[in-house]
């Protein structure tokens, strides 16, 4: 029963995408209609890419490479820094939400070993945003990118050329709120080394170039999927248990979901009419309501203006708790820690979320 309870609590967002799905099924019922709402290539690409991280994850892949980054560093402001630019690189190349749980460990073991427990909140708040932002300029880096990248089929140069602005203010941003509400401390971490096996990480990193291949349209999805889960299957098969399959049914859920409200009338008029107004706009408002994957989803059925709706869904990506599903990781993660600070947090994320939020937005509605 327990594990139930603790299943529901960590898939709120899954939950509600299955109510929305089922709401919509009375409205428009289930017919050969629904097969095309699913696209098969975005989730195929999902799928190989959360395997092949979790199984780096298994070898430690990211915490070695992360943890030989910060010891370069004995200052508490620099070691936060490097920390929030880790989560951000990560955040590109793994996912966000992905580099959340992977490197939000590694941020609590460093200021907690260092007794830098002050430091705590900010520095998981400054994360979960780099996580959000540092993931806009690849199309694998948010799970959004990667639906309206293949829904639009939009070209690589074009994808990055849009993201681009955004992207580099936020690294400014980012990196003047380390600089300024960090104070300059020596600090010393417990030298405990993992060893890595070397061959598990030639293997799993060629699955992971070819996950990114996959993304990339190099090579076709159907390659990834038999090669990738064949592999580890022999080499991990707890990576493929472990792979978020909620997240892989939250999107199946929405695009039943999107697909259906796209097909009643009223709806279709009313997301039209606003829409006109500003996609960059409605976008971001929409992700403050109903998070930013459920946004793409469902907003794409409603416009072709993909380059205001991409940036809309990235910057919506901050703002409320429940803008980003990678928000709610961090406050999961924040809140086991302290449980005792969670109205802190929570003033605190949204005092620097909502400052990005308004800042990012004036300056696109301001370029466009």
């Amino acid at each position: 029963m327990t594990k139930v309870i603790d299943f529901v609590k960590k898939n709120v967002v899954m939950e509600i995408a299955f109510l929305a799905a089922v709401i919509t099924m009375f409205f428009v019922p289930p017919d050969k209609e629904y097969l095309g709402y699913f696209d098969f290539k975005t989730l195929s690409c999902l799928f190989c890419v959360l395997a092949v991280v979790c199984a780096l994850k298994h070898i430690k892949f990211f915490y070695i490479l992360a943890r030989k980054i910060v010891e370069s560093f004995g200052n508490i402001k620099y070691c936060v820094l490097s920390l929030v630019y880790i989560t951000f690189i990560g955040s590109m190349l793994i996912a966000n939400d992905m580099a959340l749980l992977t490197f939000l460990p590694l941020g609590y073991f460093i200021l907690d070993t260092t007794k830098q427990q002050k430091y705590m909140a900010f520095t998981f708040i400054m994360q979960n945003i780099a996580a959000n932002l540092g993931g806009m300029l690849t199309p694998f880096g948010n799970p959004q990118n990667l639906y309206l990248y293949t829904k639009f089929n939009i070209p690589n140069g074009e994808f990055v050329s849009i993201m681009l602005p955004p992207f580099v203010i936020s690294v400014v941003i980012i990196t003047v709120c380390c600089l300024v509400f960090v104070k300059s401390e020596k600090l010393r971490i417990e030298d405990t080394p993992v060893k890595l096996d070397m061959k598990k990480a030639g293997v799993y990193l060629a699955l992971f170039i070819l996950s990114i291949a996959i993304v990339f349209r190099s090579i076709p999805y159907v390659v990834g999927l038999a090669v990738i889960p064949a592999v580890l299957l022999i080499m991990d098969r707890k990576a493929l248990k472990e792979v978020d399959y909620p997240l892989l049914l939250t999107f199946v859920f929405f695009f039943v979901f999107a697909g259906n409200m796209a097909r009643i009338e009223v709806v279709r008029e009313l997301f039209s009419f606003l829409l006109n107004k500003s996609v960059l706009l409605f976008s971001v408002l929409s992700c403050q309501v109903i998070s930013n994957v459920p946004s793409a989803i469902l907003l794409s059925q409603f416009t072709e203006n993909y380059p205001e709706l991409l940036l809309g869904v990235n910057i919506g990506g901050v703002g409320t708790l429940i803008s980003s599903l990678a928000s709610l990781i961090t406050f999961r993660e924040y809140h086991k820690h302290n449980p005792k600070k969670t109205l802190y947090y929570v003033g605190m994320f949204s005092l620097f979320n909502f400052a990005f939020l308004f800042l990012l937005s004036g300056i696109e509605m301001a370029i466009i």
